[in-house]
């Protein structure tokens, strides 16, 4: 459809054949969209705020000067039903005209301008109306990106402005030297175009400027994007339409630099021995990714795989759709997301899985709300932003008992780590709050613990080799050497980390890769700084994993540094050696917690090493099941007696009819210590006629230690060939 300043309302099939024509002579078109084809009406608006609607590709007029109480500027392809609500909200009482509308993200909001003012109005009724100054002069042009959640608008004091939802400004453009005429983003929200008089400009979505051109078209008044991303066209001042096409895109994986030279033309360089390949492709390049030693490339029709050890004979396999918006890569496997679901292939061309959710959009998925590893698809849900939905990537089912990972919060940004096994997975993710979390995501009826790892967190990554996790948090830059050292012991966590200031890189930085020991972050300017962090925790890592102590001792020893130590540590524990752990915690001057190791290490069976070791990593409720499943039911009772949780040592002395004098006995002590009376009903109620003989109490416990020994003796030749096994 053509936007015109004469009386008839033309429509334009794709063949330029003229299929609609209806003539008012008190009509003024300024403005005409095109949206999907299931959509059947079409809306004029005239300069006198007056609205006709006519049914698509006929002359039936089906409403008749709807008599709106501000003018319009703007007419668009929309369905019937939301029509009504856009009507309906365009009579909020303003006083000023509108220059231009955008749907928000849900649908359930719309942003209008009013001078200088963006408003956001939301359909409900008595919702809270957000309004601010967003320009010093009159605003021309808005839109509202359903990926990104972000608000582009331009106006008349010739800069451009990037908004969150909440209308807090992100960025804000130099002055330019003529009005901005139309703005736009790009369908994943990667990217927006600029229109200014013969002005095009294309920006990345935190605002700097990719490229300029300087087309001679006069002020470009409307931008639209194709659907796949790649092409721009623009109603221009002088009566011509501009197209564009986005190229000079570059992907960079260690030794590999790609870039997209022309729309069928890819270069790869490697820049250690400048050797150029190029790749050329049938149709145009639409999405690509390049890590893990592949390049996925995306076009219009099908996908191709490329080896960088071979660049010469890709895989090539068919698309069933041919808008590929996201490519996300794991060491075995891709995912490419389209409008169609969400597909999961191996690098040799093999299809094998495409996970499935109520409710699920594609269209709104990008890289901070899709994470994948080998084993594990993460997909935040767009309808309820506190849920995270987790499949196995072999079979696209819900992971474990299939219970959806929940939080208090709304979630951001979500990332698997890559490495380890599956039982280990982990997941970090940032909310609204812009505290940094992580948990399991294996889960089977026990709910998994939330723990917060750090507080304002604006980006993350994990290292592709091993999992090691970086952020920018608030003035610092951080990486959490071993980010399982929360569930193992908490106190040693910031003895785990590196940590250095984060002002060089100015505000709103991001993180753009983590590869190997180099994080690469680029600026709110557009620039890209390497960060170098120690190589030395990726080789314990690799020790660790191997299960190499003395190798891991060796490092530690070698190195010198107190970080190294304290990840061993973590790693011992979390791995059940304790003489690794030993040494370790030793080496960072942790006493007590050496003393605690040896008396776990005088333990008479495995079962109480083992509940002690749970003990120690804080995870109470897991030692006691080891115990009780052992029939160590005493012990069960003692470690709750230990941590003075009287009500549990009684429930288990009374469930399993044993040692209740022993618990009565123990709380009659505490209490005579703290110079107290008993207060406690279950207490009095089995302390009533019962005697306490410290004797036969000791004399009991020693029986249990001695039967606990025994027993362990019994079975240690079974335990012997387990563990050379």
């Amino acid at each position: 459809f053509t936007d015109c300043l004469d009386e008839p309302i033309e429509s334009i099939g794709l063949l330029q054949k003229q299929t609609n024509k209806q003539t008012n002579k008190k009509l003024v078109v300024t403005d005409l969209w095109r949206f999907a084809t299931i959509c059947q009406n079409i809306s004029a608006i005239k300069q006198s705020a007056k609205v006709l609607i006519w049914r698509r590709w006929t002359n039936k007029n089906l409403v008749k000067d709807w008599n709106a109480k501000i003018n319009f500027s703007s007419a668009r392809w929309i369905n019937r039903i939301f029509l009504k609500a856009k009507l309906r909200i365009m009579s909020y009482k303003i006083g000023t005209p509108v220059y231009s509308v955008a749907w928000g993200p849900d649908s359930e909001k719309v942003l209008y301008t009013a001078g200088k003012q963006l408003i956001i109005k939301p359909l409900q009724p008595n919702a809270k109306v957000l309004q601010w100054k967003a320009h010093d002069g009159i605003i021309l042009k808005v839109d509202w990106n359903s990926v990104n959640d972000l608000i582009l608008s331009a106006g008349e004091d010739c800069k451009y402005k990037v908004w969150d939802s909440y209308g807090r400004p992100l960025y804000s453009s130099q002055p330019h030297e003529h009005p901005i005429t139309s703005v736009a983003w790009a369908p994943d929200g990667e990217l927006f175009a600029v229109g200014s008089f013969h002005t095009l400009r294309l920006c990345d979505k935190t605002g700097w400027s990719y490229a300029l051109e300087k087309p001679n078209t006069g002020s470009i008044f409307n931008i639209t994007w194709s659907v796949d991303g790649t092409q721009i066209a623009g109603a221009c001042g002088n009566g011509h339409v501009v197209f564009a096409h986005v190229v000079e895109q570059r992907w960079e994986w260690k030794d590999f630099q790609v870039t997209l030279t022309k729309r069928r033309t890819m270069q790869v360089r490697n820049v250690l021995n400048d050797a150029v390949d190029l790749l050329e492709f049938r149709d145009r390049v639409i999405k690509a990714s390049l890590n893990y030693a592949h390049l996925v490339v995306s076009t219009s029709l099908q996908c191709y795989v490329f080896s960088t050890k071979n660049w010469n004979t890709p895989l090539i396999f068919d698309l069933k759709e041919g808008t590929v918006s996201l490519i996300l890569q794991a060491e075995r496997h891709f995912l490419l997301v389209d409008g169609g679901g969400i597909y999961l292939y191996s690098y040799e061309g093999r299809f094998l899985s495409s996970p499935k959710f109520p409710g699920m959009r594609t269209d709104i998925l990008n890289a901070q709300t899709v994470s994948l590893s080998n084993d594990t698809i993460a997909i935040k849900d767009k309808a309820d932003e506190k849920i995270i939905f987790l499949f196995e990537a072999s079979t696209g089912k819900p992971l474990g008992d299939g219970k959806l990972l929940s939080h208090k919060n709304e979630i951001l940004e979500i990332a698997l780590d890559q490495k380890g096994l599956t039982n280990d997975r982990k997941i970090a993710f940032i909310d609204k709050n812009r505290d940094l979390c992580i948990t399991s995501v294996k889960r089977f009826g026990k709910e998994e613990q939330i723990i917060k790892l750090g507080t304002m967190v604006h980006t993350l990554a994990w290292s592709d080799t091993c999992n090691i996790l970086c952020g920018l948090q608030d003035t610092r830059f951080t990486v959490w050497y071993y980010p399982n050292t929360v569930y193992v012991d908490r106190d040693i966590l910031p003895k785990t980390l590196y940590e250095r200031d984060a002002s060089e890189f100015s505000k709103n930085p991001h993180i753009v890769s983590f590869v190997g020991n180099q994080v690469t972050i680029r600026r709110a300017d557009g620039s890209l700084i390497h960060i170098s962090i120690s190589p030395y925790p990726a080789i314990l890592h690799e020790y660790v994993s191997s299960s190499k102590w003395e190798d891991a001792v060796r490092l530690c020893r070698f190195v010198k540094e107190q970080t190294m130590w304290a990840c061993l540590a973590a790693m011992a524990v979390a791995n059940r050696d304790m003489t690794t752990a030993e040494i370790a915690y030793a080496a960072i001057g942790e006493i007590d917690k050496v003393q605690y190791i040896n008396s776990i290490k005088n333990l008479p069976s495995k079962e109480s090493k083992m509940a002690h070791i749970l003990m120690f990593s804080g995870n109470i409720q897991e030692a006691e099941m080891v115990l009780l499943q052992a029939g160590l039911v005493y012990q069960a009772i003692q470690i709750n007696i230990n941590l003075y949780n009287w009500e549990r040592a009684l429930e288990l002395a009374v469930k399993y009819k044993t040692h209740v004098d022993t618990v009565l006995a123990y709380r009659q002590k505490f209490l005579e210590t703290f110079g107290k009376q008993e207060t406690n009903k279950r207490y009095l109620q089995y302390a009533e006629g019962l005697e306490i003989d410290w004797e036969k109490i000791k004399a009991k416990i020693e029986m249990e230690i001695t039967k606990e020994r025994e027993r362990s003796s019994s079975s240690q030749p079974s335990k012997n060939i387990g563990l050379k096994h």
